[in-house]
């Protein structure tokens, strides 16, 4: 617009007048300095500050000058085109203009990025929102003319700029994830600088965050109190040494790297791997300390014991079920790129963000680099899917100063070797925190002294019925049964009065409610027994959501045959604390096998040691063994040929988007439904009243329930279920939702009766 200064954005103040408008080259001038401080850190500030300099060029056309101010009402009369309603294009413009200034080699990196900074990281050439599609297209219509007859400043176009001086970070199967990093540089420094212009007073409550030497400190304080208190036990002197053996490897070690930490069920693994965490971060300036973990059910009660340590203010959650009730500002603001310096959130938030293509999901990624991940229960990341997964840990730790911590008690093979003909890249130089110290020196002897239980193994591969394994349960006062399928899980409970039911058929909140009375109950009947009075019957029926981390003591667990790592993570349930002599893991063959997939293969895995031992022990060993006969039965390790995807060739043609629609690290065929459980019906009464809010949408999510998309047709069709919005569905039959089952719409549904029960 001739005359007329170019603006970014446009907004009024509280009382309606107009404050003075956000300057195009301001903006990015800004944001191309505050995106090259985020890449420095990984040396690749001359990329990120030329990104943000041309990100919004296209914002030079006099057609998109016209429209900001024709559809804000601001400068109305000036805009010359009254009632401007379509959108002007002004992502390409810049694409075009990295091409033509640093060749075809060069600029193309660019351009992704360029192009896809509002709408996400684009396929090469698949359709119109292809980037090939949208440079053909800009060239056409003459977008950079434009923006050149606009004359923006020199210092913006640097049109006699050198190529940049550093080079891509890795080899080339390492190109995809140093673009999406540099990507989000990007986005991440223009949502924070627009949103300095935009909501000032929200930018004014970012960061406030304390620091690692901070966060340490009351580590350190809180662990004091807790052994001051703790009982004189044998399990606790072990806990004592594994932590003290952590923090004198957290201030020893080299800085990036891949670390295990193996030590058994109830050693005490999540505070001792986080004091090696904040010790090592504080030794080699990392920046925050990431917690991953594999299931829902788990991730609340970690955060929870980090709340204790740290306070209420400091740990982020990061997946799908956050109560918005525990959020504040800061909390939210800091979830969206991870400015925070201790994180817990998901398997699938952390690798799939790793391979998405979505600006929301690839914002916080620069701020992975320079920290310190600890991957809980680390061989539950799925086989189909653990070459990307350890392909993206290999690039992390090489070349963005990423410290990893493979934290379980069973412990994968992820050592590079043969399986069966094929070559599996694994990890190398990983290193065992449970050696080289004065305090513990190898995982087997920690084994040996945390042995708190007698695993009776079924004589026979002969199954047993229900009725047969509820009476062995009923013979106990209290004992757990964990087995692999939601019907089977029913059905044992069925055949024990009074038992309690656990499954994803519960929704999010009911679960947790349901954990806590469990919790409560063995409490009390330990009260019981130390007041010489008999114990109240309890009986537990579970899906193995209750096994990964699942804080819960009992005397008696029985285990459907499974893998041997869900076994010793069943194991881990009973004699926790270590108050019994030996506790009892009855392990049994169900009246059906685990469902055709990964479940059955780990049973078979499982088989085949035992054939070969009688005794079959829950040992570093044997751990091993069995996860290299898993990997053999897996018939790929890339299930969605995700990396041949991002294998850039001599043109760099990438599919960021096929990618990301294909790296789903749960098979997840289903949607969500709002079942009408505890506080739901009120909260959907307010969801039908107005237009959804954030907050009530997230409130609903601890009331949802995944379901097969075919019982959901049938639902819908019969009136059981209505949808509210689109992709929103709602519980409507109270009649389909149990108080001791939970939804009982997918009942005989064979489907979803075999999901496995992992979530996201």
């Amino acid at each position: 617009m001739e005359g007329l200064e170019p603006i970014a954005h446009v907004a009024r103040n509280a009382d309606g007048t107009w404050r003075a408008p956000h300057k195009l080259d301001e903006h990015l001038t800004k944001v191309a300095e505050r995106a090259a401080e985020f890449a420095r850190r990984f040396g690749s500030e001359d990329w990120a500050r030329l990104a943000g300099l041309w990100h919004d060029l296209g914002k030079y056309r006099p057609g998109f000058q016209a429209y900001i101010r024709a559809q804000s009402g601001f400068e109305r009369e000036n805009a010359h085109i009254e009632g401007v309603g379509n959108r002007v294009e002004h992502s390409a413009a810049g694409a075009v203009h990295a091409i033509k200034t640093l060749g075809e080699a060069h600029g193309r990196l660019l351009a992704y990025l360029i192009a896809g900074h509002h709408t996400g990281l684009p396929d090469w050439n698949d359709g119109p929102s292809s980037l090939y599609q949208r440079l053909e297209n800009a060239q056409k219509e003459g977008h950079l003319n434009e923006v050149l007859s606009a004359v923006p400043p020199q210092a913006i176009l640097e049109t006699d700029a050198v190529k940049p001086a550093s080079r891509p970070k890795g080899k080339a199967e390492d190109l995809h994830l140093w673009l999406r990093i540099l990507f989000s540089c990007l986005v991440d420094a223009d949502f924070l600088d627009t949103e300095a212009y935009l909501e000032p007073d929200m930018a004014a409550r970012r960061g406030a965050h304390p620091t690692i030497d901070e966060l340490l400190a009351r580590f350190t304080d809180y662990m004091e109190r807790l052994r001051a208190r703790a009982p004189v036990t044998a399990v606790n002197a072990l806990r004592a040494r594994v932590l003290a053996q952590c923090i004198g490897r957290g201030g020893q070690d080299r800085g990036n790297g891949l670390f295990s930490l193996t030590v058994p069920t109830g050693g005490g693994k999540t505070l001792a791997s986080l004091a090696f965490a904040l010790h090592h971060a504080r030794a080699h300036g990392k920046r925050r300390v990431i917690y991953v973990i594999p299931y829902l059910s788990i991730i609340e009660q970690t955060a929870n014991v980090f709340r204790k340590v740290f306070g209420e203010d400091v740990v982020i959650e990061h997946h799908s079920h956050l109560d918005p009730d525990q959020e504040n500002i800061a909390s939210r603001l800091a979830a969206e790129n991870w400015e925070a310096p201790l994180i817990v959130t998901t398997n699938v938030q952390f690798f799939e963000s790793l391979y998405a293509a979505r600006t929301s999901r690839c914002r916080k990624l620069h701020n992975i680099v320079d920290s310190v991940v600890i991957l809980d229960e680390a061989q539950l990341l799925p086989p189909e899917w653990i070459d990307p997964c350890l392909a993206a840990i290999r690039t992390l730790s090489t070349y963005y100063g990423v410290t990893f911590v493979l934290c379980t008690a069973t412990q994968p093979a992820f050592r590079p070797r043969e399986v069966n003909g094929r070559a599996f890249a694994g990890l190398s130089d990983v290193r065992e925190l449970m050696q080289g110290g004065p305090h513990v020196h190898f995982p087997e002897e920690l084994y040996e002294a945390l042995e708190r239980v007698q695993v009776q193994w079924p004589d026979t591969m002969a199954p047993q019925d229900w009725d047969t394994v509820a009476q062995r349960m009923a013979a106990y006062p209290q004992a757990l049964a964990i087995v692999n399928r939601k019907n089977h899980a029913r059905a044992l409970a069925e055949k024990l009065p009074g038992a309690l039911y656990l499954s994803t058929n519960l929704c999010g909140a009911h679960r947790a409610e349901r954990i806590e009375e469990i919790r409560l109950r063995l409490a009390a009947n330990r009260e019981r027994m130390q007041a010489g009075l008999p114990v109240c019957p309890l009986h537990v029926v579970s899906t193995q959501l209750i096994e990964a981390g699942v804080d819960v003591d009992f005397p008696v667990v029985f285990r459907s045959l499974a893998g041997l790592d869900a076994i010793a993570q069943a194991a881990g349930r009973c004699n926790r604390e270590g108050r019994l002599e030996r506790g009892e893991v009855h392990v049994f063959v169900p009246p059906e096998p685990s469902p055709p997939g990964l479940l059955l293969k780990a049973e078979q895995s499982t088989r085949e040691l035992l054939a070969n031992h009688s005794e079959l022990p829950l040992s570093p060993e044997m751990f091993d063994r069995y996860s290299c006969l898993l990997l053999a039965k897996v018939n790929t390790w890339d299930k969605g040929n995700v990396r041949s995807l991002l294998t850039p060739g001599n043109r760099v043609e990438l599919n960021f988007r096929k990618a990301a629609e294909t790296f789903r690290l749960i098979d997840n065929e289903g949607l969500p439904v709002i079942v009408r459980w505890g506080d739901s019906p009120d909260l959907i009464d307010r969801l039908d009243a107005g237009k959804p809010d954030r907050w009530l949408l997230r409130k609903l999510q601890r009331y949802t329930v995944n379901v097969h998309t075919d019982c959901l047709r049938r639902l819908i069709d019969r009136g059981d279920v209505r949808e509210a919005l689109p992709g929103l569905y709602i519980q409507v039959n109270d009649e389909i939702y149990d108080e001791k089952y939970g939804f009982l719409g997918c009942a005989n549904d064979a489907a979803a009766s075999a999901a496995q029960d992992l979530v996201i």
